[in-house]
């Protein structure tokens, strides 16, 4: 049999249990900036992640929604569009996967994925998106 037109990784799991691990993946690392995990898992999330930045640039209400429905938090998903989005300036390529050491127990190769551009969480939304509100 072959493989043509089988999308993503499998990580050895269940459908329910990859998307519950890849939401929580692209959850932690917007919360937190930078995560380390392994390498294929990085890639992943790489994928799903940059998605949904593009979404979050683009605004309105429905692309709003689609980031909720994404991701397990609607405090990180407000988090994205009101915050981490506008201080995005490139239009592609926003996170970077930077090599680090192999794990202890398995020899797993593990990854950095973190963003490109240096983004301020404290940052408030601007006056004009309070307005919204």
């Amino acid at each position: 049999m072959h493989r043509h037109g089988y999308k993503g990784r499998k990580f050895g799991r269940k459908t329910d249990q990859r998307r519950a691990l890849t939401r929580g993946l692209v959850c932690s690392l917007i919360k937190y900036q930078s995560i380390t995990t392994t390498l294929a898992r990085a890639k992943e999330i790489r994928r799903e992640t940059e998605k949904l930045i593009t979404r979050a640039k683009k605004g309105g209400l429905a692309n709003r929604r689609i980031i909720i429905s994404r991701l397990d938090d609607i405090a990180v998903a407000n988090l994205l569009v009101d915050v981490v989005a506008p201080q995005i300036t490139r239009d592609s390529g926003y996170l970077r996967i930077e090599p680090a050491e192999n794990r202890k127990g398995d020899n797993a190769e593990m990854g950095t994925i973190s963003f490109v551009d240096t983004i301020d969480l404290e940052k408030k939304p601007s006056a004009k998106q309070e307005d919204k509100k």
